[in-house]
């Protein structure tokens, strides 16, 4: 079996590739991927986070929702509004976050990662582990994306609590920019969940730290919500979208998580206004600014605050099929790797720990989530969500499949900037471009107040905008990591395979196997 992986870094892609060079197949290569992505990316991604994976198989596809959900089971009353701290950072133009111990929410992605093991892994769980662990006893240097993102936070928001401080700075408390990472206790807690296996963490000792830290500083998370975790198998939201090339079935995360019903909707509106070439014209930016704004614009003011997710997601979608937005069209914080091989199996898997809480419970080597503190995720406020609940999230694993047999796993991380960067990179591989081609090509982002207001068109210097348009640009550098960082890996009908990481992250690519 031969594999291709698409990964955020070096050290994570050998790691796939190691593992499909022992016999591992896609869904095997991505989780170690993910893992290894997950030590040597930190600030960027946490293994203490939430995830979603996307998998196709020859006969099925299916997506393991293992996002965050709200804490606090056991506790009555619900201790709300404590243990956290707002911060603003200028990363991304300004963001405004809560982070501290009350700001965690239950951590699923462990929990998701052993569900699709366990569904469609073919190596040993502690070998699939194995790449992770290593690198976390050996250290690794900081890399592109987290040394950019902790250049603006390695202080304020990982700098107040003395184990996280202590895992990414020197003895005279400089951002360490040169020598190894070796965080303390982290290598053992990938030990306990390889060779324990998942209850390491859901009822074992490191689900105990910790829980107990949490505890202790004002927080929600209980042992009770570690052990009752349970990761859904949901049937993908799939589109068939009609191009030039045939027919592609886009599978992607389902409702109630949010980015998958944008990257549908967004997509549907453009192939209804006609053919996608390959060569971007102005008519065809024009399309894309307008299909991002009525989109976006219905997601903030409609998607983000609704009490049903599920169901506003779905009307969306109704809406789209309608024509109802057809005159519309007239007028640090996310990993993600792909992997697919030529037996039929292709997985894409995006994760995500917020803006990190900057809370590393001693002992453990674990930067836990603050994804009860990502602001614009939580119009309701703070601790606002029933226990249990699925929080909101702008994932957006997919998995692509052709009329002839081809499959492409792809995402990207980037926020809000997730399903804007899969519509553009799509479009263009749908138009006929090759996959690096698609990845690398410039692109453009819609900035929305919280009515709904474009507030600016963010655009990559090397893709103008077309007439009309200037007085909302706000451009930016040539692969700029603003717009994410897509992974694709893609297997043809022939069974030869192609991967495609993003310029404007340290996107590596393997094939091996």
């Amino acid at each position: 079996m031969t594999v291709a992986v698409a990964a955020p870094n070096n050290f994570a892609a050998d790691a796939g590739a190691q593992v499909a060079e022992a016999g591992g197949n896609a869904v095997d290569a991505a989780i170690a991927t993910a893992v290894t992505a997950m030590v040597t990316e930190p600030g960027i991604c946490s293994l203490a986070g939430g995830a979603y994976l996307t998998i196709a198989t020859p006969d099925s596809s299916e997506v393991v929702d293992a996002n965050c959900t709200m804490p606090g089971l056991g506790l009555d009353p619900l201790p709300r509004g404590r243990g956290v701290r707002d911060l603003w950072t200028g990363y991304g133009g300004g963001v405004d976050m809560t982070i501290g111990h009350g700001s965690v929410a239950v951590p699923g992605t462990p929990m998701g990662l052993a569900r699709a093991h366990d569904r469609h892994g073919r190596m040993p769980w502690a070998e699939v582990w194995a790449p992770a662990r290593a690198i976390a006893s050996e250290g690794f240097p900081l890399g592109q994306a987290s040394l950019y993102y902790l250049r603006y936070v390695h202080e304020t928001l990982y700098g107040w609590h003395p184990p996280s401080h202590a895992a990414i700075h020197t003895d005279d408390g400089e951002l360490d920019t040169d020598g190894l990472i070796v965080i303390d206790g982290l290598a053992d807690t990938l030990g306990a969940i390889a060779e324990e296996g998942v209850a390491a963490f859901t009822q074992g000792e490191v689900g105990r730290l910790v829980v107990e830290d949490v505890q202790a500083n004002g927080g929600l998370l209980t042992r009770r919500d570690l052990a009752e975790f349970v990761p859904i198998v949901r049937a993908p939201l799939t589109s068939t979208l009609p191009t030039s090339g045939g027919d592609w079935v886009v599978a992607t995360n389902p409702p109630p998580a949010i980015g998958g019903v944008t990257l549908s909707a967004m997509l549907q509106l453009l192939v209804r206004g006609g053919p996608l070439p390959r060569v971007w014209d102005d008519d065809l930016l024009d399309r894309l600014i307008r299909a991002q704004d009525v989109v976006l614009s219905h997601r903030v003011t409609a998607l983000d605050a609704a009490d049903d997710r599920e169901a506003a997601g779905r009307e969306l979608l109704a809406s789209v099929e309608r024509g109802e937005f057809d005159a519309g069209l007239s007028s640090p914080s996310t990993i993600h790797v792909s992997a697919v091989d030529d037996e039929g199996m292709a997985c894409a898997i995006t994760s995500s720990a917020g803006y990190g809480s900057g809370v590393m419970p001693p002992g453990t080597g674990l930067w836990l989530n603050n994804c009860l503190g990502e602001q614009e995720l939580n119009p309701h406020g703070l601790h606002q969500w029933e226990v249990g609940a699925r929080l909101p999230s702008n994932m957006a694993p997919t998995v692509v499949l052709g009329a002839a047999g081809e499959r492409m796993a792809i995402g990207s991380p980037g926020a809000d900037r997730i399903t804007t960067a899969l519509v553009q990179v799509l479009v263009r591989f749908f138009g006929g471009a090759d996959l690096a081609e698609s990845v690398a090509a410039p692109r453009l982002h819609l900035r929305h107040d919280r009515d709904g207001r474009v507030t600016s068109i963010a655009h990559e210097e090397d893709l103008p905008l077309p007439a009309g348009h200037a007085d909302l640009a706000e451009p930016m550098h040539a692969n700029s990591m603003f717009f994410g960082g897509a992974a694709a890996a893609l297997c043809h009908d022939d069974g030869r395979l192609e991967v495609a990481g993003d310029p404007r992250r340290t996107g590596a690519t393997r094939i091996a196997g």
